[in-house]
């Protein structure tokens, strides 16, 4: 059904890394959820005030919220689809995870305002509130349209890897838990006289709810814009491609940095021979880039690294190397091994990869293998350099 709509109403629906096409679905998805939620709290907000129930009124305010949520998606799939300017060089597609945390907040504040008014009414002892059955069907209709609208946000959702619209998607399962309670707290009240306080109390304990799920969106919804470990499996793919080209040596220091979900910028050293001819590695390191970068939808820049593969005492010393910083922490690597000789000493350079989990810190780490390495020979003077492994 999902795949029937984007078929209906978005051209090249399938080309989500297309700024355009992602922003379609935005608002393919704001306007499904405008046109429900407007139908769900005019009707919710009619009951509500015939039968005096708090808890339905909050329903009602709480699809308001939703359909301003809805207002809020659409602005910035909007925002986010326009190109690079002077002051955004990067684009703007960050601005889809700004609108899923401004959303974050809206189910937040809901939730208090739920809480608020629930305790208010425990305190107060007001009357339970009377039901007929035209608030079953309505509060009934409104879980199985939320139910379908969650489903539609989260197809929408995965289908271009959205974080607000995921963002809506729990939203709106959070509004089917809610309905659900004020459901069933409105069958048990028209059946069971003296229970004035189910009402508030179960409406406050979907508050409760409701804020945790609130701030928990508002975490997953930051972790973008402060900056995510890149998917793993991305990485290993591109770092399994590049390897696969004849004449590279090794790669270290890849570093990815994403701007949106179509601006995804990566860097990495290439390790090649130092004695090839310079224009062929130059060439072979040109060709990666442009495959690499075809096939992935990234932008990739590649450093090329010269290796002394001439030097028989390189590959016995970097063992050496490797055991004494696996000896300090398993997940230490080392990389761009190279060795400078003189007439009174022997410079031994190369770089340690630092996983953030490394509790030690990065002075003492240094001192601790400069101190092994130059045990190794009297005329060694280690020079260490640390680096931070981001793809953890």
């Amino acid at each position: 059904m999902i795949n029937l709509l984007r078929k209906l109403f978005i051209k090249n629906y399938q080309q989500i890394n297309n700024p355009k096409v992602r922003e379609k679905h935005g608002i393919l998805a704001s306007v499904g959820g405008i046109i429900i939620n407007l139908i769900l709290f005019g009707f919710k907000i009619t009951i509500g005030i015939i039968s005096l129930s708090m808890s339905i009124i909050s329903d009602a305010i709480n699809n308001l919220t939703d359909l301003f949520s809805c207002f809020v998606n659409l602005f910035g799939f909007k925002i986010a689809s326009k190109p690079a300017d002077e002051k955004h060089p990067y684009g703007h597609e960050r601005v889809e995870y700004i609108t899923g945390m401004i959303i974050s907040f809206i189910i937040i504040a809901v939730a208090i305002v739920l809480g608020y008014s629930s305790v208010m009414k425990l305190i107060n002892h007001e009357d339970a509130p009377t039901y007929d059955i035209y608030a079953f069907i309505i509060l009934a209709g409104a879980i199985v349209f939320k139910i379908l609208l969650g489903l539609f946000y989260y197809g929408l959702g995965k289908a271009i890897n959205s974080e607000s619209l995921k963002a809506s998607m729990k939203d709106s399962f959070n509004d089917v838990i809610c309905t659900s309670g004020v459901l069933i707290a409105a069958i048990i009240t028209r059946f069971v006289s003296g229970l004035w306080w189910l009402d508030p109390s179960i409406s406050l304990c979907i508050a409760l709810f409701i804020l945790y799920s609130g701030i928990k969106s508002t975490i997953e919804t930051a972790s973008p814009l402060i900056g995510l470990t890149p998917d793993s499996q991305f990485v290993q793919n591109i770092v399994k491609d590049i390897v696969s080209y004849e004449g590279v040596l090794g790669i270290h220091d890849l570093i990815c940095h994403s701007y949106g979900h179509t601006k995804i910028f990566v860097s990495v050293h290439v390790e090649v021979d130092g004695y090839e001819n310079m224009m062929v590695a130059h060439d072979l390191i040109d060709n990666i880039e442009s495959d690499i970068s075809k096939k992935y939808g990234i932008s990739l820049t590649i450093h090329m690294d010269p290796v002394d593969t001439k030097n028989v005492l390189l590959p016995e010393l970097k063992t050496k190397i490797s055991q004494i910083v696996h000896q300090i922490d398993k997940t230490l690597t080392i990389h761009d091994l190279r060795v400078v000789s003189g007439p009174t000493h022997t410079n031994v350079l190369f770089d340690v990869l630092v996983s953030p989990n490394l509790k030690i810190s990065d002075d003492k780490l240094i001192q601790n293998i400069k101190t092994q390495v130059e045990n190794l020979n009297s005329t060694y003077n280690a020079v260490i350099k640390i680096d931070r492994n981001y793809n953890n």
